[in-house]
């Protein structure tokens, strides 16, 4: 870059990150959504751990033990409806900290047939929370694998859990040119000489052809918004339904976001538990955009599975007799267990909290019943 340029982001944020940045941004002067979403998360989760009360963030399985007890009756309601395969592969995508495997593979102990035939597969990359994963299954008594990729996992019939994990795979932003015509995408460049901010979105110039993976709601967005789209949320939730396709089986989806596409710049970062400024703290904060359910059912049902629906996940978990485990656990419970119990079911249902923010999608081969849950 020429002397007069804007200065690049300071190396002291975040150095490793921060030193990527800059080599990128002198070589391209700015870099997509994806690119530089994918980078912070990459050296976010790097760091370790940032799940529970002393991270930046608490999904479902950390508010209550009873989100994943429901989940592994759930897959063991499910694998009664395969026919009972002597050997299942249990996969969960992005386990955090292995808290909803714990808890599932806990409550299945009724269920021993289906103990036996699982193989537990977790698709995980940092090695932070995959120390962390395998100290929580120590004792868990089924076999556990790690992989990077889905591809990994050996044939045959699967079941696979993914809370949270879509949410947090980088996502595309396009902005609807001002004659409505045209798109430009969105892109992450230095701030302008002065400005205490080391990063600004600009727009890039506009696109010869219509952007990959755009739904009808946003090929109708009004000039000038913003819409976008996820290609490896897209990716995965097609190879997904091909193995459920090819290997018949089951997948949930828990994630936030509304059950129909539309337009909106939905990027947000979190620290300490509170919304932050986006591009303030590259690899520092986490980075979620919300989850395009009905693209992605139109991505599964083209792949060969089929789509059981789409529920708020206070409904789903309600059918599957949240407040009935509520309430057998706080009979044996003390007074202020039974209020903690009370607390995390209003957490998880209550449509002002997570109960309706946050959607359940179901996937299934064509052969399966319908769902437990839908």
């Amino acid at each position: 870059m020429a002397a007069s340029d804007p200065p690049l982001p300071p190396a002291d944020a975040a150095p490793p990150l921060m030193d990527a940045l800059r080599a990128r941004l002198q070589v391209e002067g700015t870099l997509d959504v994806e690119t530089w979403m994918g980078l912070c998360l990459e050296a976010y989760y790097g760091q370790g751990t940032a799940i529970g009360a002393q991270g930046d963030f608490i999904t479902a399985p950390e508010v209550s033990q009873m989100v994943g007890e429901l989940l592994g009756l759930w897959a063991a309601v499910t694998w009664m409806g395969m026919g009972q395969p002597p050997c299942v592969h249990l996969v969960e995508a992005g386990p955090g900290r292995g808290t909803l495997m714990a808890d599932a593979l806990r409550a299945l102990a009724p269920v021993p047939a289906f103990r036996a035939a699982l193989r537990v597969h977790l698709i995980e990359t940092s090695p932070g929370l995959r120390a962390l994963q395998q100290t929580a299954l120590a004792s868990c008594g089924v076999p556990v694998s790690w992989h990077d990729r889905l591809d990994d996992v050996p044939a045959g019939p699967l079941i696979v859990l993914a809370n949270e994990f879509l949410d947090a795979l980088p996502v595309r932003q396009y902005r609807r040119a001002a004659d409505g015509t045209g798109w430009h995408e969105r892109r992450v460049a230095p701030g302008p000489a002065g400005s205490p901010t080391p990063l600004v979105f600009v727009d890039g110039p506009v696109l010869a052809e219509a952007p990959p993976l755009l739904q009808p709601a946003h090929r109708a967005a009004r000039p000038g918004a913003v819409v976008e789209v996820c290609p490896q949320a897209h990716a995965f939730v097609d190879q997904v339904a091909r193995r459920l396709a090819a290997d018949t089986g089951a997948a949930l989806f828990l994630d936030y976001g509304p059950a129909a596409s539309g337009p909106g710049d939905t990027v947000q970062a979190m620290a300490g538990h509170a919304f932050v400024p986006v591009l303030d703290q590259p690899g520092r904060v986490d980075l979620t955009a919300h989850v395009d359910f009905q693209a992605l059912a139109t991505t599964a049902r083209a792949a060969g599975a089929r789509v059981d629906g789409v529920v708020a996940q206070g409904v789903f978990l309600c059918q599957l007799g949240l407040r009935e485990r509520a309430s057998a656990l706080m009979a044996g419970a003390t007074a202020r267990q039974a209020r903690d119990l009370a607390t995390a079911v209003q957490r998880l249902v209550d449509p002002a909290a997570m109960g309706t923010h946050f959607k359940v999608m179901g996937l299934a081969a064509l052969s399966l019943p319908r769902l437990a849950g839908f």
